[in-house]
């Protein structure tokens, strides 16, 4: 019993011993897997530094998926999602205003919608067109003054996210005379304007695109989206000036897409204003900040305009807009942080090109952009514009009757045309037939929602709202 107790007290700690190997052989085996992971993890960085750095040359890029060296697997990358703002600064003294906004938000809405989906009936939108793959999410801000309470809740409506939001920099705040004193009567607005300047403040998103409420869009924003995002190179026919040099070749260094008002000035001044209608940006709280700084500066000058550089443009005194900031910061500041689009296409207005009248249906006169020969973007396509802004056209709510000839003519009728075609196609998405109750001449043009002349002969949209279905 005795020897028998003792072998089996010797016993077991040999079983242990044993034991205790295995786990060491477990434990080194351990050590080396975690080595051996760690060695992938830092190839894996080091595959990811060979990568086309952000501030680097200009290249294209792949943009929906991005194929792995050594699997050969596509990665798919999420869509981006891009914030469309509008800004409403009052809602005017009229009774017509509130449905005049209410108009302009809807028909842009959905034309942004068909944009990113591609729904639309429209010849733009068939399979030859550059952009079929959605790659861009979107959604929609009103970015209010509080004074325009009363008006903006339809735009909730209609899918608009409200921001209600102060004037960014009072008027107390301007040092500069004479800016201080006129800024609350300038132009529709007042300082109300710089409300737009709140855009830059949407740090969520990495492209907002800037639109005044009169604005269609006729195709997708992509090709600028892709530029800003991966550098891709953008076509010739998108810039206002192809065969200039950039500025900086480094594209995340560029954080305003613009066009230019050629027209606004006589073709002599060196300093052109911004368009404000189509303003593509990077948000950026300090962009912000230096711009807010700009106005409080209120360095503008009677004769002179913005330092006494920029002078006045169009309108009583024109200082206050968002374009005329916009022009101060980038235009004589920072000229490399901003990129000039061609105004045919991304803001096509159907202004002049140059400063004489039409003879024959051919412009005459000096070319606003002071060129030999100018393009004129009356002379367009629909299919060849992305985005229209129904400023010399008037506003499609008008019941504007543009005649089939004449360069003065033939494209606005063509683009109010579209904008009504967009109305019809928001209101069949929401189950309705798509058309009005109007009989008045040229029924098709209007898609019977024009009885008369004028904004008394225009067929509101009826409430409540829809929902839009692809």
């Amino acid at each position: 019993m005795v020897v028998v107790g003792g072998a089996s007290r010797t016993a077991v700690p040999q079983r242990r011993g044993k034991a205790g190997s295995i786990y060491q052989y477990i434990s080194v085996a351990s050590y080396f897997v975690l080595l051996f992971l760690c060695f992938l993890m830092i190839c894996t960085v080091l595959e990811l530094d060979d990568a086309p750095d952000d501030h680097g040359d200009l290249h294209a890029l792949t943009v929906s998926t991005v194929p792995h060296s050594r699997t050969g697997l596509a990665v798919t990358v999420p869509p981006t999602t891009v914030a469309y703002a509008v800004t409403i600064t009052e809602c005017g003294s009229d009774d017509d205003a509130a449905w005049r906004l209410a108009e302009g938000a809807a028909v842009l809405a959905y034309s942004i919608h068909q944009a990113h989906h591609a729904a639309s009936s429209s010849p733009l939108t068939q399979p030859e067109r550059l952009h079929e793959q959605q790659r861009y999410n979107y959604t929609l801000y009103a970015i209010y003054h509080p004074q325009a309470e009363p008006c903006v809740s339809k735009l909730k409506d209609l899918n608009y996210t409200l921001l209600r939001r102060d004037t960014p920099v009072a008027v107390h705040e301007i040092r500069g005379d004479f800016l201080r004193e006129k800024i609350t009567a300038n132009g529709c607005c007042g300082e109300k304007e710089l409300l737009k300047l709140e855009a830059y403040t949407l740090t969520s998103h990495e492209i907002v695109v800037l639109l005044d409420l009169d604005v269609l869009l006729l195709q997708p924003l992509d090709r600028l989206f892709d530029f800003l995002t991966y550098g891709t190179p953008l076509p010739r026919d998108d810039l206002q000036w192809p065969d200039r040099p950039l500025a900086t070749t480094a594209y995340r260094d560029i954080g305003l897409l613009y066009t230019v008002d050629y027209a606004m000035v006589n073709p002599g001044r060196a300093v052109k204003p911004f368009q404000g209608g189509v303003l593509v940006l990077r948000p950026d709280r300090n962009v912000y900040e230096e711009l807010r700084n700009i106005v409080r500066e209120g360095d503008y000058r009677d004769q002179g305009g913005w330092g006494g550089r920029s002078r006045k443009f169009w309108g009583k005194y024109d200082h206050s807009g968002i374009v005329t900031v916009l022009l101060r910061y980038f235009a004589l500041r920072n000229e490399t942080r901003a990129l000039e689009l061609n105004r045919c296409v991304y803001d096509n207005m159907c202004s002049k090109s140059r400063n004489g009248d039409a003879v024959n249906d051919r412009p005459t006169g000096q070319c606003y952009t002071q060129e030999e020969s100018c393009e004129d973007c009356r002379d367009r396509s629909v299919a060849t514009i992305v985005a229209t802004h129904f400023t010399v056209c008037q506003k499609p709510w008008t019941c504007t009757v543009h005649g089939r000839a004449g360069i003065d003519h033939r494209l606005c009728r063509a683009l109010h045309h579209e904008w009504f075609r967009v109305r019809s196609d928001l209101e069949q998405s929401w189950g309705r037939s798509g058309w009005g109750t109007g009989v008045w001449r040229e029924r098709e043009q209007f898609f019977g929602f024009c009885n008369t002349y004028g904004t008394k002969g225009y067929e509101t949209i009826t409430r409540p709202y829809g929902s839009a279905r692809e």
